[in-house]
Order: C-alpha cells, then sequence, then structure tokens
C-alpha cells in the first residue's frame, strides 16, 4: 500500500468536497437545459402542426392539393423543420415538403397521434379536426439535437473541473501551514518516542486551535506514559512475589482436585444405580403399557362378543330373505334382551372401573348395619340362586356395623355372590360368613362349592378381563368385577383377598372396619297418611322426546296400558307448550334436547303456577352420578337412566299414578291437595341406575 502524506490527503479531501459538488450543480443546470429544450421543441412542433392544420383545413375539405402543397412551402421558412406532409382523413398521403438539402423520407401513411424519435429526429403526428370531426393528420419531422448540446455541456464541465482541481491545489498549499505542520511536528516525536523508547520528550505547541489542543494532548499523555512505566516497574517485581504464591496456590488446587476426583467416583456409583432403578422403573412401565394394550385387546373383545348377538339376531328378524316362527322370534328377542343387559352390565364396570382409577368416585362413609345388607343381597340374589339350583346360606343374628360407602358395599357383595353362583356346581352351595377380625376389623367372607382355582389362576385373579380362570367362556362374565371389586374395597380403607383349592371350591374374604351402630334416620318418622281418593279414569302421559326411536319405543310400551294417554314433542319449546295447554298428569322429559333443554324446561315448568304441580320424571342416556345429582337436586320426582328397563320404567309410572291419587280430590269433594304439595318436594322422590 502506498503511503499518503497528511498534506496530499488534505488535498484530496478538498477536492473531493468541491468535485461532487460541481458536478451536481452542471448536472442539474444541464439537465434542467435539455429538459427545457425538448419541452421547447414539442411545444413549437406542436404550434406549427396546429397552425398548419388550420391553414390546411380548407384544402382538404374541398380536396384541393395545390393549396395544401402551397401551405406546406411555408416550411422552409422553419429551418429546424426538415419535411411535413398532410394525410387525408382516411389517412392517405395528401401532400408533402421536403427541405431541398435533406432525402425526402414521408411515410406513405398516417402513424398514431404523438411524438416519436427515429435517427435524431423528432416526429410528429397531429389529427386535424373541423367541427369536431377528422378530416386529416399534419406530419412534421424536425432536427433534434439534444445529443449535441448534451456533448457541449460534457466538454464545459470537464473544463470546470480542471479549474476546479487547480483551486484546490492553491487553498491546499495555504492550508499546509496552518494546519498540517503542526500535526506533522506531533508525528515526529511521536516517531522518535518510538524508535528509541524515550518518553521524555515533547510536542513543541503552534498557536491556540484544536490542533495545539492535539499537541498539548499528546504531551499530557506522554507525561501518563512516563508515570505508568514507572508503576509498572514497580508492578514487576510484585508479580515475581505473587508468582511464588500462585505456585502454593497450584499444589493446593491439585490435592483439592484429588479429592474431587474421589467425590466424582463416589456419585458416578450413585448415578448408576439410580439408572439401574430408572431402567426398572421403565420396565415397570413398559409392563403396564402392555397390560393397557391387553386391556383395550380384551374390552375391545368383550364389547363386540354381546353385540355379535344382538346385531345377528336382529338381522335375522329384520330380514325378508330368514323366515322365522313366533316362537324362533320370541326366543331371538331372548338372546337380544340377554346380550343387550350383558352389554350393558360391561359398560357400567368399565365406567366404574374408569372413574375408580382416575380417582372420580366420592364415597360416602359412614356406619353401616351388615345385617340389612345381608338381607337386602340375600333377596336380590335368591332368584339366581333359585335357576342354578344353588342353595344360600347367610349368617343369623348379625349385629355388627362396618364403616363403609353403603352403596358401594353392596355393589361388593352383589358381585362376590354373583360370581359364587354363576362358578358353582350343579346343587352346589354358597356360604356367608362373618368373623371379628383383629384392632376392630371384620372378616367378611364368601364360600363357593365350584371347582375352584389354580395358583396361576389366583395370581391373575385381579386383572381386567379374568373371569374367575374361566377362559373357555363356559359362563358369562365381563371379567372386570373384581377389579372394581378390589379397587373399591381399598378405597373403603379395607382390603380383600382369596384362598382356593382345585376341585373343592374357593373362599373370597374382605375385611372392613367395624363401629358403633348408630340410629337410622327414619326411626321414629310417622308414615305417610292414607288418605282416601278418587282414581281418575284415564291418566295423561306427556313424553318429550327428540329422538325417533326413542320415542317410538315409549309409544309401544304405553300402547299396553289402556288408561294412560300418550302426548309427544320432538322438542322443549314445543313441550312446554303442550304442558300449558293440556295440563297433562304425568311428563316425561329427556335432558339433552335441541333448543331447550331438560333442566331449563323442568325450570319453566316449575316457575309456571299452571304446571309447578306436575311430577317429571327423567328418562335420559346422562348416566354419571354427577348427573343424576343434578338432576335430583333440580327437581325431577324420577330419573331413570337410558337404555329402559320396562319393568323399572313401568314401576316408575305406576308409583307417580299411586302418588298422584294419594293427593287427588277427596271422596267427600274437598279442594284437591296436590297444587301446593309440589313434587319436586316429595320425600320418595329417587333415582333408578341400571347395571
Amino acid at each position: 500500500m502506498i503511503r499518503q502524506s497528511l498534506r496530499h490527503k488534505l488535498l484530496g479531501v478538498i477536492a473531493m468536497v468541491m468535485l461532487p459538488a460541481m458536478l451536481v450543480s452542471i448536472g442539474t443546470v444541464v439537465a434542467y437545459d435539455l429538459h427545457v429544450y425538448q419541452q421547447t421543441l414539442r411545444d413549437d412542433m406542436r404550434t406549427q402542426a396546429e397552425l398548419l392544420g388550420h391553414m390546411c383545413a380548407p384544402a382538404l375539405t374541398f380536396d384541393d392539393q395545390r393549396l395544401a402543397q402551397e401551405n406546406l412551402s411555408l416550411l422552409r421558412l422553419r429551418p429546424k423543420v426538415n419535411a411535413g406532409a398532410l394525410y387525408n382523413a382516411r389517412g392517405a398521403l395528401f401532400a408533402r415538403y421536403a427541405a431541398p438539402d435533406q432525402k425526402p423520407v414521408i411515410p406513405s401513411s398516417a402513424g398514431q397521434p404523438g411524438f416519436q424519435f427515429q435517427e435524431g429526429k423528432m416526429l410528429l403526428f397531429q389529427p386535424i379536426y373541423d367541427n369536431g370531426e377528422l378530416i386529416g393528420t399534419v406530419y412534421l419531422r424536425a432536427d433534434y439535437e439534444m445529443m449535441d448540446r448534451f456533448i457541449d455541456y460534457m466538454m464545459i464541465g470537464v473544463l470546470a473541473a480542471l479549474l476546479a482541481m487547480l483551486s484546490a491545489w492553491l487553498v491546499g498549499r495555504r492550508l499546509n501551514e496552518v494546519i498540517t505542520r503542526p500535526i506533522l511536528n506531533v508525528a515526529h516525536v511521536a516517531r522518535e518516542v518510538v524508535a528509541t523508547g524515550d518518553v521524555s520528550r515533547r510536542a513543541e505547541r503552534f498557536g491556540d486551535d484544536e490542533v495545539a489542543e492535539l499537541a498539548e494532548s499528546f504531551n499530557k499523555m506522554l507525561s501518563d506514559i512516563e508515570s505508568r512505566k514507572r508503576e509498572l516497574e514497580n508492578s514487576n517485581r510484585e508479580i515475581a512475589r505473587e508468582a511464588e504464591q500462585r505456585s502454593f496456590a497450584q499444589q493446593e488446587v491439585m490435592r483439592l482436585n484429588a479429592e474431587l476426583e474421589q467425590r466424582v467416583h463416589e456419585r458416578t456409583i450413585q448415578l448408576e444405580l439410580a439408572n439401574s432403578e430408572l431402567a426398572m422403573a421403565m420396565q415397570e412401565a413398559k409392563s403396564a403399557n402392555q397390560a393397557k394394550s391387553a386391556f383395550l385387546s380384551s374390552m375391545s373383545h368383550e364389547l363386540r362378543t354381546p353385540l355379535n348377538a344382538i346385531l345377528g339376531f336382529a338381522q335375522i328378524l329384520t330380514s325378508d330373505k330368514l323366515p322365522s316362527t313366533l316362537a324362533q322370534k320370541k326366543e331371538f328377542a331372548n338372546h337380544i334382551l340377554k346380550s343387550g343387559r350383558h352389554l350393558l352390565a360391561l359398560i357400567n364396570e368399565i365406567l366404574d372401573l374408569a372413574k375408580i382409577e382416575s380417582g372420580a368416585v366420592a364415597l360416602s362413609m359412614e356406619p353401616v348395619a351388615l345385617a340389612d345388607i345381608l338381607q337386602e343381597c340375600e333377596t336380590m340374589m335368591a332368584p339366581l340362586a333359585g335357576q342354578r339350583g344353588t342353595r344360600l346360606l347367610f349368617p343369623a343374628g348379625v349385629t355388627v356395623n362396618v364403616t363403609a360407602d353403603r352403596t358401594r358395599l353392596k355393589q361388593v357383595l352383589l358381585n362376590l355372590l354373583s360370581n359364587a353362583i354363576k362358578y358353582n356346581r350343579d346343587g352346589g352351595a354358597v356360604v356367608v360368613d362373618c368373623t371379628a377380625g383383629t384392632a376392630g376389623t371384620l372378616r367378611l367372607s364368601v364360600q363357593d362349592t365350584g371347582m375352584g382355582l389354580t395358583a396361576e389362576q389366583v395370581r391373575m385373579l385381579f386383572q381386567p378381563f379374568n373371569r374367575l380362570g374361566q377362559e373357555s367362556g363356559a359362563e358369562e362374565g365381563t371379567g372386570i368385577g373384581l377389579v372394581v371389586t378390589k379397587r373399591l374395597v381399598e378405597l373403603m380403607g379395607g382390603s380383600i383377598g382369596v384362598s382356593s383349592s382345585p376341585g373343592v371350591g374357593s373362599v373370597f374374604w374382605i375385611d372392613l372396619n367395624t363401629t358403633l351402630p348408630v340410629p337410622s334416620p327414619a326411626e321414629g318418622l310417622p308414615p305417610l297418611p292414607e288418605l282416601p281418593y278418587r282414581m281418575r279414569d284415564n291418566i295423561t302421559v306427556l313424553y318429550v322426546e327428540d329422538n325417533p326411536a326413542n320415542l317410538k319405543l315409549v309409544q309401544e310400551i304405553i300402547s299396553f296400558r289402556p288408561e294412560l294417554r300418550l302426548l309427544t314433542a320432538p322438542d322443549g319449546q314445543l313441550g312446554l307448550a303442550l304442558a300449558r295447554s293440556h295440563l297433562p298428569d304425568l311428563i316425561l322429559m329427556d335432558i339433552n334436547l335441541p333448543g331447550i333443554g331438560g333442566m331449563e324446561a323442568l325450570r319453566l315448568l316449575r316457575a309456571d303456577p299452571r304446571t309447578a304441580h306436575i311430577p317429571v320424571i327423567a328418562l335420559t342416556a346422562n348416566a354419571m352420578p354427577r348427573d343424576v345429582e343434578r338432576g335430583i337436586a333440580a327437581g325431577f320426582f324420577r330419573y331413570l337412566i337410558k337404555p329402559i328397563n320396562i319393568e323399572e320404567f313401568t314401576e316408575a309410572i305406576n308409583s307417580t299414578i299411586t302418588w298422584l291419587a294419594e293427593r287427588a280430590q277427596p271422596v267427600d269433594g274437598g279442594q284437591q291437595g296436590g297444587i301446593n304439595d309440589q313434587p319436586g318436594r316429595h320425600p320418595e322422590r329417587q333415582h333408578t341406575r341400571r347395571g
């Protein structure tokens, strides 16, 4: 790289400032002048064309080429115009003119109106109008000296640039003494300091401007460097002393590193142990995932099994190609009903298991009289035991109370009794026993005389879809009941177990905590008075349902009751209108309705004095416990869950009719008592859950 002096740089700066400014100024003037020249030439040619067109209009109108030629000859007075022509309305050449020293290049027909540029010439086609009618076109061709003018300006610009550079050189010479000399003096002192290392040298100061301040600052910097140099020498001696201390510290660090390596080794061993535990946890998670997949596969199989029977027999009943007798139809219907109930039980137990696993089960723990529970279970299981020829033996004189959820305890016992009956032998027995346990517990056992279970079957017993080891499918079952039973017992603070001997039978037992008996809330309450009443000849029932199939099913059930008259509504809005106009005795209400839902419809019925006394029974597929609780709290008289159980449905209708009859008008003609006795406050209101 060529080194340039400050003087040359200053000269270059001056030239770079002056030259662009001058070029911009000249360029602006040239551009403006060329623009004005072009615009002036355009205006002049347009004016000449308009004047020529005005003069030649009569010649074009009367087809006088001589007059047109004379008018065009006047263009010789315009030396810049090389040629001209007139065209008639059809665009054909009418007359033309060419300068004596120019080659006559004239188009044979009129072109598009406007300006054109061609070979350094400007061309113009100007239409001629007379009273708004096109009568011809004027053509002019003139010299376009734009490039010549531009070259002249370029020569002027070069000359001006040379003059500017000369001025810059003269100015630079004058500024050299004022600016560059003091700066060069500072540079000279700096080179000497760098070469010799002598920081005691100082630069000379000239004048009292910024350059002089620069020299003063440079001298001050040299003074600071001289002071720092002395301090650095002192610091070097201090560094040598600290180096000895650092050596000692390094030895200490090496000792600490050795200790750290020992600790790392210990942590590594701990990490390996943690990794081993993590691998075991991952293996357990993998096993759980495989169990989940197996559960889903089994659940799919169990759901499809009853559906196969339902859909298969239904297709036979609805097929014209497979005729069947009345007895066969009845048999097929029984198979559909049996499979449907089995499917419903499976769905209910799957839902129970899902709620238990998700922690959504809310238990009401309270003292429960075990004798009452056993009596209810014996009554419910006696028909099933009678069909199988199995004897049921329950203990007598049980006075122990246990801490449990009454409903869930009953569900646990029914599951155990149902399994004991189903997997028993013909003519066998089921023995229920209560024995005192340790630490305030009670053991409740259910013993059967069935085929018993092997040790492997007992080990896999409380897994989903293991139906007491009966994989052959000889007995129907969901295979989830024992899983739900185990979870419920554990949620109630108890435990469950089993002991079995192949060929002898099995004993399932549960341990629960005992508690002191408490008086029943119903004790001491007077019975409801039996009022004389007059039965109605017919009962009007309003059914609000949007599903046609469900509506048809209820219509068929009601058709067997001649004393019942059925009104139907497909939505809540129409249901409210029918209730207010017909005032039915009983309303069946679906919850999920289009428009106004069942809950809102019930609220509107209760708010209307005309319909506030009408009992409303919920007939819905909303089967979750929170849905049932909401329905009962909202004021439904009964809460029935789909699919419809005809016996439960009939019992609900009958109990409601009995309730209506008890509150009907007395025989002696007294006032009706049902208006103020709203069904939402009836103490017998309950809900029905199947499965």
